[in-house]
């Protein structure tokens, strides 16, 4: 199965596995999976570190990229389309990308953010 991890479920992968319920460990450790991360995460990472909102180095990144053997998924033009047609149930920016691009992409979202499961077609795992 292809899916998206939303930026939290990196950061938590990373922080706090304990987190993680059973179902989503056992999606993550299943080498036939294939792990997404949206260039949307990586740019979000970045703002949050700079602003001092999160303890989390590029470097600390790309290792989280490398340990957890994700893809990153660049986001196109055909994502940022959707996003006129998403309506407004998520106020966060870095979410809706993500959301409009797992939409897109027609792929599930590894995330415990409740509010992505007000989207009619998108499969949340956790």
């Amino acid at each position: 199965m292809r899916l998206l991890l939303d930026t939290v479920a990196l950061i938590f992968a990373v922080e706090s596995p304990e987190r993680f319920t059973k179902r989503a460990t056992a999606i993550l450790q299943n080498t036939e999976n294939i792990l997404e991360l949206s260039t949307i995460s990586l740019s979000e990472i970045a703002i949050k570190a700079a602003r001092g909102k999160l303890k989390f180095s590029a470097a600390d990144t790309r290792r989280a990229l490398e340990d957890l053997d994700l893809r990153v998924l660049p986001y196109t033009a055909n994502h940022a389309f959707s996003l006129f047609d998403l309506p407004l149930l998520h106020a966060d920016p870095f979410d809706r990308q993500i959301i409009a691009q797992a939409l897109s992409e027609e792929i599930p979202v590894m995330t415990c953010d409740e509010k992505f499961s007000l989207y009619k077609g998108l499969k949340v795992l956790w």
